[in-house]
């Protein structure tokens, strides 16, 4: 028969690491949901840093265009023009002119004509003078400026 100290030890031992057991797997629990709400709000400020950026770009760029807009009509003195890139690609097509020729017209190139169209980019104030200079024109003074051309 073994001694009786030995099977005393082996005996607490093995309670102490059933309950070490019990608080360590605690702590585990704790620790994953922890670490799920620390990547949750990791996600949430990423998100809002985002957004504060694209307000802050935002907000800068209405700031610029309306010193831009404030400083050309104060040069000008015309009245505010509207662009819509619908309308300038309905115009062009009731014309019947090829992107390459419209540009021609206004003074920019054809994939200019493109980018506003699609959205992609907006004339500046110039451009969009000329833009209604061209609106105003009737198809026989576009085919003689083109001739002339």
């Amino acid at each position: 028969m073994p001694n009786i100290a030995s099977i005393l030890k082996a005996e607490i031992s093995r309670v102490a690491r059933k309950e070490v057991r019990a608080e360590i797997e605690t702590l585990k629990k704790a620790s994953v949901a922890h670490r799920a709400s620390i990547a949750d709000l990791r996600r949430q400020v990423s998100a809002l840093e985002k957004e504060l950026r694209k307000v802050a770009k935002g907000s800068a760029r209405q700031a610029t265009a309306a010193a831009g807009a404030a400083g050309d009509d104060a040069d000008a003195g015309g009245p505010k023009r509207r662009f819509s890139a619908n309308r300038l690609a309905a115009h062009r097509a009731k014309l019947g002119l090829s992107a390459a020729i419209y540009g021609q017209l206004v003074g920019v190139s054809g994939q200019t004509i493109y980018h506003w169209e699609q959205g992609k980019a907006r004339p500046r104030a110039a451009q969009l003078e000329r833009l209604a200079t061209v609106r105003e024109l009737g198809a026989r003074e576009i085919s003689e400026r083109l001739e002339a051309q």
